[in-house]
């Protein structure tokens, strides 16, 4: 794989604005960082996806958001009106938490049906999808059949976490993820790359979107190394 630029490494970024302490001004800054560092994606509470939506407008930053946040115990009709809700805002990436109680108990109908309707929405709407798993909480089978109900399903990514799980990214779960989708589902890492070298391994698995609250200190590092 030939070395990144520091303009692709910073596409590879959702930066993670969901702590539930933010005020609006730190919001807003949050924001203003995302554009000023060019990343692929600010990931915002559902309430502020309009201000997201504002302060982005003319730039190549998207305003996503969370769906079913954080435990995806939500009814499935609440989860595309949440989406509904988001795309109407500006959303263009929605991030939706599975049902981890159906993944446990193994409703495999439930859970397709539940990630069918967002995707459905988001997907008529031009928009796209991200797949939360909570790892954490899942062994490896719960994981890989996830991955083929979002192949399947045409989820645009999985995703290892909410970052708000006891545990978040780890390599195994990256390589196992990658393995078992579908070349047009990608994998995003959530909770756990914190320093440009983390960052650059995951790439080498073939993650292609990280979320992050360490963006600035991340993509700083990585302007030192690579002298862009």
């Amino acid at each position: 794989m030939p070395a990144p630029t520091l303009a692709e490494l910073a596409k590879m970024f959702d930066h993670s604005l969901l702590q539930p302490v933010l005020t609006d001004a730190e919001l807003e800054r949050g924001l203003l960082l995302a554009r000023e560092y060019d990343v692929a994606s600010v990931c915002i509470k559902p309430y502020a996806v309009k201000l997201a939506a504002k302060l982005l407008a003319g730039s190549t930053v998207q305003a996503s958001t969370t769906i079913g946040f954080p435990h995806g115990g939500h009814l499935p009709g609440v989860k595309v009106y949440e989406s509904e809700c988001a795309l109407a805002d500006g959303a263009t990436e929605l991030d939706m938490v599975v049902n981890v109680g159906k993944v446990l108990s193994g409703e495999w109908n439930s859970v397709a049906h539940d990630i069918a309707g967002v995707v459905e929405v988001a997907h008529r709407a031009g928009a796209k999808v991200k797949v939360i798993f909570e790892n954490a909480f899942l062994k490896d089978e719960h994981k890989i059949e996830l991955c083929k109900i979002c192949g399947e399903l045409r989820a645009d990514w999985v995703k290892t976490s909410t970052g708000y799980a006891e545990t978040g990214a780890t390599i195994e779960d990256l390589k196992l993820m990658r393995l078992h989708s579908p070349a047009h589902v990608q994998v995003k890492a959530a909770g756990g790359v914190r320093a440009y070298e983390k960052l650059l391994e995951v790439r080498a698995i073939g993650v292609t979107r990280v979320g992050a609250t360490a963006t600035k200190a991340i993509l700083d590092e990585a302007r030192a190394k690579l002298g862009g």
